[in-house]
C-alpha cells in the first residue's frame, strides 16, 4: 500500500545519509520534500502540518545535528513520529464484557464490511478460541444476509437464521437473545451500509448501538478511499461514536494517506487490516511495523510470524540443519514452496523484506509472483524422488522429460536448478559463518521455515 511513499522517503533519506554533516537548511529541505510526499500520498493537510512541525523541531536539535550519523538520526526521528501518528501499539479487540460480547460493524456499502465480519469471526474462533455468532442486519441490500451466511459457513461459525420481513432492530435483539440462550462468547452484528452517509443510516446505527451496548463499534473503511475514507471516519465517529477502525484492501495499490490520517483525525486506533481475500487475511495493525515498511525497513518479525504459522517447527529445524551443512535438496525446496504458497500473496510477503523497494527491477526481472511459485513446484513434482534428492542425476534427457511433465520449458527447468544451486550455496556459506551469518533475531529453525524466494539472485 505504501510503495509510492516508501520510494519517496527512501530517496530523501539516501541523500541525507550520503552527507557527513547536516545543517538546519538541509533539514528544512528534507522536511519540505517529506511534506510534499505525504500530501501526494493523500494524507490530510492538518495531519501533515502537525507531523512536519513535530519532526522538524526535534530534527534540528543539538543531539541530531552533532551526531556522528545525523542522517540516521533524522530517520529515527521520522520513524518515532510515524509510530506516534499511527499508534497506539497493539490496540486489541475489546472482549472485556459480559458474554455474549456485542461487536458492531459499521461503514459504507462496498467497504468490505460483510467480508470483514466473517474474517473477524474466523479470527476470534481460531486465535481467541471464542464461540462466535454473526448476524446480518442489512435488509436493504439484496442477498446481503445470504452472503454473510455463506461466509459464516466457510469460516465454520454460527450465523443467525434470517426471518423474512424482520427489521434491523429486531434482528439485533434476537441475535443477542440467541447469544445468551445458546452460550455464545461473541455476537458480531453486520449493520447496513449506504453508498454515501445519510441521516437515516446514522439514526439506524445509533438505535442499534443503544439497544445492544457494544463493547466495540468498528468502522470498516476502504484504504483505497483516500480523503473520502477519512471524511467517512470523522462522520461516523461524530454521529455514532466508534472505538476502532478496520482498514480493508491494504494489499491494494493505495497511496496510504487514509491509514496515516484516520488515527489522527478521529483519535481512534486502527485495530485490524485486511490484507487479502481469504478468511485468514486479517492482521493486527501494529504501528511500529507499518512505520518500518514505510521507511523501507521491511517487517522481518511479521514475516517470521507468518512462517511460524504454517511451518512445522521440528521439521523446519531439520531442514535448516541440513541446509547449513550443505545438504539442502529439491525435496526441501518443494516443501518451502508449498509453505510460501500457504503464507499468502508472494508480492505481499516480498514487501516485508528490508530494502526490497530498491530491488524492484530485480524482482520484476525475476517475475516473482504466485504463478512462478506454482510453476516451480510443478517442475519439482514432475521429478522422481531419486532426482529430487540428487539433482546431479538431471541430465539433458531427464530435464526434457520434466519440462514436458510440468507443462514448462527446458529453460524453466534449467533456471530453477540454477536458482536452487544459488540458494544451497548461500545457505552453506551461512552455515560456515555460524551465528554471524544469520539475520539478527533469527535462529536456524526460522531459516528452515523461511527460505528466500527462488528467482532472487544472491
Amino acid at each position: 500500500m505504501f510503495d509510492g511513499l516508501s520510494d519517496k522517503f527512501g530517496d530523501i533519506f539516501d541523500r541525507l545519509k550520503r552527507r557527513g554533516a547536516l545543517s538546519p537548511s538541509d533539514i528544512s529541505d528534507a522536511m519540505r520534500e517529506i511534506r510534499l510526499a505525504l500530501l501526494e500520498a493523500d494524507v490530510a493537510l492538518p495531519v501533515v502540518k502537525n507531523f512536519i512541525d513535530q519532526v522538524q523541531e526535534q530534527a534540528v536539535g543539538h543531539d541530531v545535528l552533532k551526531s556522528v550519523t545525523p542522517g540516521q538520526m533524522v530517520i529515527k526521528v521520522v520513524n518515532d513520529h510515524l509510530i506516534k501518528m499511527l499508534g497506539p501499539e497493539d490496540a486489541k479487540i475489546n472482549l472485556v464484557a459480559a458474554a455474549p460480547v456485542p461487536i458492531l460493524m459499521v461503514g459504507l456499502q462496498g467497504s468490505g464490511k460483510t467480508t470483514t465480519t466473517a474474517k473477524l469471526a474466523f479470527r476470534l474462533k481460531n486465535k481467541d478460541r471464542k464461540k462466535v455468532l454473526v448476524a446480518g442486519l442489512d435488509v436493504a441490500r439484496p442477498a446481503a444476509q445470504e452472503q454473510l451466511a455463506q461466509l459464516a459457513a466457510q469460516a465454520e461459525v454460527a450465523g443467525l437464521t434470517p426471518v423474512f420481513g424482520e427489521q434491523p432492530l429486531g434482528i439485533a435483539k434476537r441475535a443477542m437473545e440467541t447469544g445468551r440462550r445458546e452460550g455464545f462468547d461473541v455476537v458480531i452484528l453486520d449493520t447496513a451500509g449506504r453508498l454515501a452517509i445519510d441521516q437515516d443510516l446514522m439514526n439506524e446505527v445509533a438505535e442499534i448501538r443503544n439497544i445492544v451496548v457494544p463493547a466495540e463499534v468498528l468502522l470498516v473503511a476502504d484504504a483505497m478511499g483516500g480523503q473520502d475514507a477519512v471524511n467517512v471516519a470523522s462522520e461516523f465517529n461524530e454521529k455514532v461514536g466508534i472505538t476502532g477502525i478496520v482498514l480493508t484492501r491494504v494489499d491494494g495499490d493505495a497511496r496510504g494517506g487514509a491509514a496515516l490520517s484516520m488515527r489522527s483525525v478521529t483519535g481512534c486506533p486502527i485495530k485490524l487490516m485486511g490484507v487479502g481475500e481469504k478468511l485468514d487475511a486479517l492482521e493486527t495493525f501494529q504501528a511500529e511495523r507499518i512505520a518500518s515498511r514505510i521507511l523501507g525497513m521491511g517487517d522481518i518479525v511479521g514475516l517470521v510470524e507468518k512462517a511460524g504459522e504454517v511451518a512445522d517447527q521440528a521439521e523446519a529445524e531439520k531442514v535448516a540443519k541440513r541446509a547449513l551443512k550443505g545438504q539442502f535438496t529439491l525435496v526441501d525446496l518443494q516443501q518451502q514452496l508449498a509453505q510460501v504458497k500457504s503464507m499468502g500473496d508472494v508480492n505481499s510477503l516480498m514487501g516485508m523484506l528490508p530494502g526490497v523497494g530498491k530491488m524492484k527491477k530485480q524482482i520484476a526481472d525475476a517475475n516473482i509472483d504466485d504463478q512462478m511459485i506454482a510453476r516451480q513446484e510443478a517442475i519439482i513434482l514432475s521429478m522422481t524422488l531419486k532426482e529430487r534428492r540428487n539433482p546431479k542425476l538431471l541430465n539433458a534427457k531427464r530435464r526434457k522429460r520434466i519440462a514436458a511433465g510440468s507443462g514448462t520449458s527446458v529453460q524453466d527447468v534449467n533456471r530453477l536448478l540454477k536458482q536452487f544451486q544459488q540458494m544451497a550455496t548461500m545457505m552453506k556459506k551461512m552455515g560456515k559463518k555460524g551465528p554471524r551469518g544469520m539475520i539478527p533475531g533469527m535462529d536456524s529453525g526460522m531459516l528452515g521455515g523461511m527460505v528466500p524466494p527462488p528467482g532472487m539472485k544472491f
